[in-house]
């Protein structure tokens, strides 16, 4: 049956997936002459690797009955994960554009995909590919109507690093003021429409020949996206508001836009230094206190959230630069990449921030009724708690406040993924798109205290009470229809803040005296 459906799905989809392809390649008014070829072999690249992918699984999972259970079986299911998840690889490093964008989202989903996709696809974070500097030179000159020569006074070949869209590169103004600039791959504006359109029909091919592959909300959360990341005069917009609104954070900076010289498609930015905020040797020989890190990181991103609603939404550790000199007191952490940002509702940020608190009260009826408020059928709402913390379910009755994360913990959360894929893309499917994003940043932020070494310090969780007790209170407090009401709503919040304070004091001691 599944060999039926393979061939089926080989016949009449991809074939006619690449002749509407190769139709849409030649209604696009291209800029470059080669651009037509450049398209065709990315597509047969895409189809090639689809039905490689396909193969290695019929070969190694599907052409032979298995015990679901057995060793054997986990172990060839886990070779077949990696085989695929590095020919994946090899088309995202190949195509690049909007398949590094959608590898690096993978890369991102720890508690969502197997291990070996999430694992795989991270290269991509830091590790995406190059172009020459010569195609950089040609979008500079196309945007900015000048040689390069005529604006900097020296610019580096080498990039400092490289995104799915555009790479950046160290350069000098005339006036020796030291800048980032940041410059779209000259082939992304051509090749985006046919790109995600490819994509779109690859997911949906993948779906019909394995019914658990439903991954239609990447592609919509994608294409949703993608036109925002495109336009840097919107990055660089994002990036004054955001300084703007944590401008009480002295230990936060955002570079500076140099405006005069960005455009759509090139972006100038102050130059900052320093050491990736999951690298360990940096903080230690720059002896910064990775707990204090973690709680800024923490506070930073719960406020973001639950109370402004402005969430930056890509913290891979590409984007999040930390930097302590000898005189410095404390860690200034720079916030880079500001392309991609959730901009959250009141009433989404009222419902996420009430589920955070049932589960921290560990009341089943309210995770339900507002995991029901999020889009989740009532059936999966325990699933969906399990996603949103990343724990397991035993742990959140237990009490998430009082119980460590653990590697083990996690080994045991990932080993049971594959037989909940179903569902978990049931969940993906009819969420609320708002907690999309906020599920990615969750999962970076995450992946750094893990690098870090401090999963089990728990360092954000007294600040995600508190933010989600604001968050509550103003929503409540702006919907009140009386005075009165908003006095008693006020009073309220002043005893929780102060039952959470006398709370905070007593996890401290039970994690000191009674745990690990």
């Amino acid at each position: 049956m599944f060999v039926r459906t393979v061939r089926r799905c080989i016949k009449y989809g991809l074939y006619g997936g690449v002749a509407a392809g190769c139709a849409m390649v030649a209604t696009v008014r291209l800029q470059d002459r080669d651009y037509n070829s450049f398209a065709v072999v990315r597509l047969s690249r895409a189809v090639c690797t689809a039905v490689e992918i396909g193969r290695t699984y019929n070969k190694m999972l599907y052409s032979k009955e298995w015990d679901r259970e057995s060793k054997e079986y986990f172990e060839v299911r886990a070779e077949a994960h990696q085989i695929c998840a590095e020919k994946l690889l090899e088309l995202c490093k190949a195509n690049k554009g909007v398949y590094v964008k959608v590898g690096q989202h993978v890369g991102a989903l720890d508690y969502l995909l197997p291990n070996e996709y999430v694992m795989t696809m991270r290269i991509l974070h830091k590790d995406a590919p190059p172009n020459d500097v010569k195609e950089i030179y040609k979008v500079i000159k196309q945007d900015l109507k000048k040689d390069p020569e005529e604006i900097f006074s020296d610019f580096e070949p080498e990039p400092l690093g490289t995104a799915s869209l555009a790479q950046v590169h160290k350069a000098k103004l005339k006036d020796g003021t030291e800048v980032a600039v940041k410059v779209q791959h000259y082939f992304v504006r051509n090749s985006i429409t046919l790109d995600l359109y490819w994509m779109e029909f690859i997911i949906k091919s993948m779906s019909i020949i394995f019914p658990d592959f439903q991954m239609q909300w990447l592609v919509d959360e994608t294409k949703k996206n993608i036109a925002k990341e495109l336009n840097f005069i919107q990055e660089g917009h994002n990036a004054e508001r955001v300084a703007k609104l944590f401008s009480d954070y002295k230990w936060l900076k955002v570079p500076k836009i140099f405006w005069e010289h960005s455009t759509e498609r090139v972006l100038v930015m102050e130059y900052v230094s320093g050491g990736q905020v999951n690298d360990v040797k940096y903080i230690d020989e720059h002896k910064i206190n990775g707990m204090d890190l973690c709680k800024k990181l923490g506070d930073l991103y719960a406020n973001m959230i639950f109370i402004n609603g402005f969430v930056h939404s890509d913290p891979h550790p590409g984007n999040i630069l930390i930097r302590k000199d000898p005189e410095d007191k404390e860690v200034t952490v720079y916030l880079l990449d500001h392309g991609l940002y959730a901009e959250l509702t009141d009433k989404f940020r009222y419902h996420y921030s009430k589920l955070w608190l049932s589960i921290i009260a560990r009341n089943r009826d309210q995770m339900k009724e507002y995991s029901v408020a999020l889009g989740i059928r009532p059936e999966l709402y325990a699933l969906f708690v399990c996603m949103v913390t990343g724990r397991p379910w035993e742990t959140i009755l237990t009490g998430i406040s009082t119980t460590k994360p653990s590697s083990k913990e996690k080994q045991t959360f990932q080993k049971e993924v594959p037989h909940l894929v179903h569902y978990i893309t049931q969940c993906l499917e009819t969420v609320d798109r708002q907690a999309l994003l906020v599920f990615k940043t969750n999962d970076l932020i995450k992946s750094i205290e893990y690098a870090l070494g401090l999963q089990d310090k728990m360092c954000s969780f007294m600040t995600i009470t508190k933010c989600c007790n604001v968050s509550v209170y103003q929503y409540e407090s702006k919907n009140a229809e009386s005075t009165i009401t908003r006095q008693y709503l006020k009073i309220k919040y002043a005893w929780r803040l102060l039952m959470l304070y006398f709370y905070g004091v007593y996890l401290n001691f039970y994690h000191r005296f009674n745990v690990g």
